[in-house]
């Protein structure tokens, strides 16, 4: 959700990582230095509008342009952070009226299947406190609350490693439960082969 935190916990992961001695980078989405990006960034802003199918299906090729990127670091072995990822496109345009969430799902099967997506479950009320929150598209409760509910429709979904972090805790507090879940991870994917999403 907005304001939960992501931002920060994506930062203090990566250099807990790499002082760890793990090669981590982090990617965030969307990616606002290309051309699709800066499309995006307008819409969020309250620049621009758009229609909500084509909005969606940019958001999905915003990650789509990113897939190469993806591939050659985790060929290289590096762990790459990923701060939102196609999860949050389909929950938040399934949260707009008249869009099922196997409709929102389709652009983004056969992305890059992630080891560990990790949920920060904070209280809307106490998102809607933290700094800049209404800045940005979608930052009103109401719709808050329909995404809400399209992320647990989400993570029903057993064929994905889906873990939730209670963000209402201190920053540190929070990032150590990141950190353990994490590192499990890494231990276990780290012979696995790539999988695709929702395939």
């Amino acid at each position: 959700m907005d304001r939960a935190g992501k931002s920060t916990q994506s930062r203090k992961l990566v250099e807990t990582l790499c002082a760890a001695g793990h090669r981590a980078e982090l990617l965030r989405f969307p990616e606002r230095s290309t051309e699709i990006g800066k499309l995006l960034s307008s819409y969020l802003e309250k620049k621009s509008d758009m229609e909500d199918h084509a909005v969606h299906l940019l958001f999905s090729a915003n990650r789509w342009e990113q897939v190469p990127l993806i591939k050659e670091k985790l060929s290289q072995g590096v762990t790459l952070i990923v701060d939102r990822y196609a999860f949050s496109g389909v929950a938040f345009t399934g949260a707009k009226e008249n869009f099922s969430l196997d409709w929102c799902k389709q652009p983004d099967v056969g992305l890059p299947k992630p080891d560990l997506v990790l949920f920060l479950q904070l209280q809307l009320a106490d998102a809607a406190k933290r700094g800049a929150y209404g800045h940005e598209r979608y930052e009103n409760r109401a719709f808050q609350e329909r995404a809400l509910r399209c992320f647990y429709q989400l993570m029903r979904d057993t064929t994905l490693n889906w873990k939730m972090v209670d963000a209402s805790k201190s920053i540190e507090a929070v990032h150590e439960d990141i950190r353990v879940l994490s590192e499990d991870t890494i231990r276990t994917a780290t012979e696995k082969p790539l999988g695709e999403l929702w395939k």
